[in-house]
This record gives structure tokens, sequence and C-alpha cells, in this order.
């Protein structure tokens, strides 16, 4: 760690904490809308501490009052470099809004859970009040917010298709996706003296240019539908999305390009997976792990979290519909070394009030760690979104051997109790038969292992629904495979008497999902003796393949027209089925089947009702 008068150091926030590291300058001024806390699944934390790395004094300034005298975007005044923006650790409407489109009464990214203390759209709101302060400095936006939001996309909240984020944030250029390698490249080239508007080139970047730069298409240039046809015709969007998907995921992706009026918005493409050292450096670094002491006395929820956690690896190659990770940090799997692991385990193994217990040994996908194609030939070319649906590829390395050696070899370190699992695992590719018998011998193994040692009474699954037709829309497997896998979990704790819990999540009111769809969910689920916990209403978040559905009602991939519920009352007509044990809406789910002409749903869900 990096030390100052035998203390802690965090990167500064303040004047006085930039003099007392003996400054007398700013090479970066960072604005987030989370509160700083000093660990590597802190954005700000991660890309001050890379740049710091590099040389360069960064400052951050967590959450500055946007409605006062702006005192907390004067405090640093000009940067020599530039200005850089995040939202935060997640999309501001989401992390504001539920899926009833009511605001949230707490912020786990703000200390003490506190609401109100970024705006709604961060990205826009920071880069026009600091383009009025210093109209002459180069901004730079990233983050969840900006990177989803990097072409044209469906907002939820306004119930509108909104252009690219950099047609209204004042800003020079957005990193998308994870950002170390684009920012260190952007911030040597500004330091040797290049302007921001010739940076024209750098992958991973968005920038705006005049409409006359657009080139020809070709093998490296997609064009796609500008937003002005868009906005006129849903199945263009649609169409956009198949190529941002395809190319977001793409070992070599061609460069987008998409007009917005006399402007084109180009997006170069995704940089290579990062290698083991890259993303080791990444983790390395001498992070305080703990939130910055401005803080003292108050709780940060989301710190709180994953205090005790170790992310193992970035991406995920499930490509579920629902889901962002892909098209942000991609589906192919960069992986830490075991020793970088075990270095942060140790580190955590010190701090104060470690009681010996781990969270979570995970990633974005708890069980993807050092997987990957066996013929990289083969990935080079591949346009997948998912390695794992309809069927897992037969290219597809899927040893579980690397990741049962860390849990091992963490659970054997001095103060460690016990290592519990606590992202999701995708049960169908630890179960997935792949003809060879040492791995298929091992992937057994792991899945005996994992519910043997490393659950914490409970463990969390995500089959997500029960129809065939709606988890193929999801992406997601069979809903014959949890039984599957719940079999093995009862087994295991019946042999080991364990008295576990398996905790399935489920989402209602998903692309392709009827309210006869949640019926037959409830009354599966009620064969299972399940009182439903895990559960959400789906919320469109920009970028998702599900949420492309929802609002132009085409499947981007084959054209097809797909049903939705976007209602509030249709909405809550599919979520109330989870909840078919309640009483207060045993009448209306009554109603609905005799409407919905399924008598026998209603004798399943309620013996001895009166049907008729």
């Amino acid at each position: 760690m990096i030390h100052h008068d035998n203390k802690l150091t965090w990167l500064p926030t303040s004047v006085k904490e930039m003099n007392a590291l003996g400054w007398d300058h700013v090479d970066i001024v960072l604005f987030t809308g989370d509160a700083y806390v000093d660990h590597p699944s802190f954005g700000a934390a991660l890309i001050g501490r890379i740049l710091q790395k590099h040389g360069y004094n960064v400052a951050i300034v967590p959450q500055p009052n946007w409605r006062d005298d702006l005192r907390d975007f004067k405090k640093f005044g000009q940067p020599r470099l530039y200005f850089a923006i995040s939202a935060g650790a997640m999309d501001s409407m989401v992390n504001h809004y539920t899926a009833n489109r009511r605001r949230r009464s707490d912020d786990a990214y703000t200390p003490d859970g506190r609401h109100g203390m970024r705006p709604d759209y961060p990205t826009i709101v920071y880069s026009q009040i600091l383009r009025k302060l210093y109209p002459d400095t180069p901004i730079i936006a990233g983050g969840i917010e900006a990177s989803m939001r990097r072409l044209s996309h469906y907002d939820y909240w306004s119930d509108s298709l909104k252009p690219s984020i950099i047609m209204d944030a004042s800003v020079d250029m957005i990193v998308y996706g994870m950002g170390e390698l684009p920012i260190v490249e952007i911030t040597r080239r500004i330091a040797d003296g290049e302007s921001i508007s010739s940076l024209t080139d750098i992958k991973q970047t968005i920038i705006k240019q005049s409409v006359q730069t657009t080139p020809q298409a070709d093998d490296n240039n997609i064009i796609l539908h500008s937003f002005e046809k868009c906005r006129g015709d849903k199945r263009c969007q649609a169409q956009n999305f198949k190529h941002i998907e395809q190319q977001s995921n793409r070992y070599n992706g061609a460069t987008l390009w998409q007009q917005h009026g006399k402007s084109v918005v180009k997006v170069n493409p995704m940089n290579e997976p990062m290698t083991t050292e890259q993303i080791d450096a990444s983790f390395d670094l001498p992070y305080t792990r703990l939130p910055h002491p401005r803080y003292r006395g108050k709780t940060i929820p989301a710190f709180e979290m994953i205090k005790f956690s170790v992310n193992m690896h970035r991406g995920c190659f499930g490509g579920c519909a629902f889901c962002t990770i892909s098209a942000h940090q991609g589906k192919f799997i960069a992986s830490r070394s075991k020793q970088s692991i075990i270095n942060e385990v140790e580190q955590i193994t010190r701090m104060p009030d470690f009681k010996g217990y781990l969270s979570d040994l995970g990633g974005p996908s708890a069980n993807m760690y050092l997987m990957g194609g066996k013929d990289l030939s083969i990935c080079r070319q591949c346009l997948r979104p998912s390695c794992l649906h309809p069927k897992p590829c037969r290219n597809l390395n899927s040893d579980h051997a690397p990741l049962l050696d860390i849990y091992h070899s963490v659970d054997a370190l001095p103060g460690i109790k016990k290592s519990f699992i606590g992202s999701g695992v995708r049960y169908d590719l630890s179960m997935h038969i792949t003809g060879d018998k040492c791995i298929d011998a091992t992937n057994r193994q792991y899945n005996e292992e994992l519910i043997t040692s490393h659950v914490s009474g409970r463990l969390k699954v995500a089959p997500e629904h029960t129809s065939d037709h709606v988890l193929d829309i999801m992406r997601k497997p069979s809903f014959d495979l949890y039984y599957d896998f719940k079999r093995i979990f009862d087994r295991i704790n019946k042999e080991r008497s364990l008295k576990q819990q398996l905790i399935p999540y489920f989402i209602s009111s998903h692309p392709g999902c009827r309210e006869v769809d949640m019926a037959e969910l409830a009354v599966e689920t009620k064969s299972l003796n399940m009182h439903l916990e895990q559960v959400q209403d789906f919320t469109p978040t920009p970028m998702t393949l599900a949420t492309e559905i929802y609002y132009t009602g085409i499947h981007p991939y084959t054209g097809e027209r797909i049903f939705t519920a976007t209602s509030a009352d249709e909405k809550l007509a599919q979520r109330r089925y989870f909840f078919w044990y309640d009483r207060t809406y045993r009448q209306d789910i009554i109603k609905s089947l005799r409407r919905l002409n399924r008598p026998d749903l209603i004798r399943r869900l309620f013996p001895g009702k009166i049907v008729n």
C-alpha cells in the first residue's frame, strides 16, 4: 500500500488533502456519482489508481453538489490534462427508480444509503456544468451509464428512444467497457501534446464527428441506421442492435457509425480481452480497500456487500437477454492469476473486522474462471452472443479444475474459516456433459464441493422462468435442468446432514412471457413447495436484447414479432402469480385464470376451490 506519514493514503478529495501529499498541481480531476471507496470494485478508484501508477496526479470529487454554487466543481480548478466523469457503478436511472418508475428511497453507493446525492443522468449534468465553467478543458466520460448509452437506445424512464449520450453530454469522448487500457493511452497522448480532437482511433472510445467523415461500409466499418430513421421505424432500431451486440462480443470487432442529424457517432472496436498480466495489474494496485475517511462513522451499503469478497475474473459468456455484462465487459473471460487472488485474500484477512468468512469468491458468473475457447482461432471468427445458448459451444473449455484449485488454496490460508460463493452460479455450465471423462468428473466434484463447503445456508441460482419458449428468448436453459440440479442439491444435503436452501430467481413480464406463462410458473413452483422470494419485474435497461424487444416488439435476430407486457396492468397481472399463496391476490388470480379459460390451473393452485 501507499503510505504517507505512516498512514494509509487515498487519492485526494480536497485541496487540503492534495497539499498534504505535496502536490503542486492535479493532472486529472475525476467526478463520480458514487461515494469514494478505494477498492477495485469501484470504478473511480480503479481508474484513479491506474493513472496514479502511470505517474499522473489524480483527484477524485465524489458525489459533487450540482444544486448549490458549484464549489465542488471549482475546488481543484482546471486540471493540467482533462476532467473525467462517471455516473457511478450503476446507470443512474436504474439506481433511482423501480420497475414501476417509482423513486427509490435509498442509494447503496451513498453514505448511510441516502438518496438524492446524485442527479438523474449525472453524465449529462456534470459535463454541462464543467463545460460552462471550463469551456476549453477536455472532458472524458466513462462508466456504465455512458457505456450502455453509447448509441441510440430506449430509455424506459422517459419511455422514448434517446440518441447516443454523447449528443446530450458536453463531453469530447466516451470510454466504454472496462476503461483501464484506453484511459492510459488517452492520457499519455494528451500529455504528449496531442489534442483531444485528434484522438479518433483509440479502441473502446466513442467520439462525435461531422457526418462527412463517415466511410463506405466494409468489413471494418458498419454503418448503422441513423438515429432519426430509428426513431421513425422501430424495425431499424432492432436491426441496429444485432450489429451492436455482435460487435461488442467479437475478438476483433468492426467500427460502428451512426448518424445523428449533421453529426456521426463513431464507436471504435473493443480491445481484445485483457491478459492475465493486464488484469492483475489493475487488481494489484495499492488500494486501501476502505471508504475514504471523510465518511467516518457512516456506512456505505454497497461497500458492506463486497467488503470481504474477491472478484476473480471479468466477462461472461452466458449472453442472457436481460443482462448488460457482455456489452460492457465482453463475453471473453479475463482471469486473474492465482497469486493475485491469494494476495487479495491475504490482504482481507488482515482487515481488523474480518472474522474469517469470505462472502464471495466469484465474478460476473461465479464459475467461469479461466474458461474460454479450446481453439482461439474459432473464437476469433465467432459472432455468437452466448457460448451456452441454445446449447454449450463444442469449442468451450468448461473445466472447473482451476476454480477448485483456487477454492482449496484459499481455504488453506491462515485466517480463513470458510469461503462462500455469493455470485450467481451457472449450473448449466457445471452440469454440462462434455464427453471428456476427466473434465466431467471434475465438474461433478465442483458441484459436490460447492454445495458441501461454499454455501452460507442458501444457494442462489437463476433459472429465471419455467416456460421453454420464454427461456429461449432469455437465452437460458430449460427448467428441466433446474430439477436436475435440485436433485443433486437435495441428495448432497441429505448425505451430509445439511439443512441448506436452494433459492431460485425468477423474472415476470420478460419479453415473450404472457400471463398464462406466469400462471404455469406459479403451478410449477408450487409443486416444488416454493414460496418465492427472489423475484423481480423485468426492467428495461439500455443495450440489452430484452430491452430492444420490449421497445420494438421485434426480435433483432429473427425479425419475428414478440409479445411483451408493457402496461402497468399487464405487468401487475403477471407479477402477482409469484405470490399465489398470499390471500390478497387469490381472487384476482382466480378471476384471471377464468378469463384465460384455465380452470385446470385454478384447481392445481387452489385445490377445493369452486372453478365455475
